[in-house]
């Protein structure tokens, strides 16, 4: 039975990170903007975006490929 993404906790503290990662890009020299503030920012937001990927998929299978994209996530 596949559970609602946006109820797992790693998916909700992804949002979180992904959240604190453009608050705090601000603090970052203006002159990194298209470079180390944009690189931040884009891989805080694939962490949820790549478990709401995941749970779309049907089966185990498919959620292994996308999960094995993130190291971090324990299955």
């Amino acid at each position: 039975m596949m559970r609602n993404f946006k109820e797992l906790l790693v998916w909700q503290k992804g949002m979180e990170i992904w959240m604190e990662s453009y608050k705090l890009s601000k603090y970052l020299p203006s002159d990194e903007r298209f470079g180390l503030i944009i690189q931040i920012n884009r891989a805080a937001a694939s962490v949820p975006a790549n478990i709401a990927e995941g749970s779309g998929r049907k089966g185990q299978k498919g959620s292994s490929k996308v999960y094995a994209n993130c190291p971090w996530i324990i299955v």
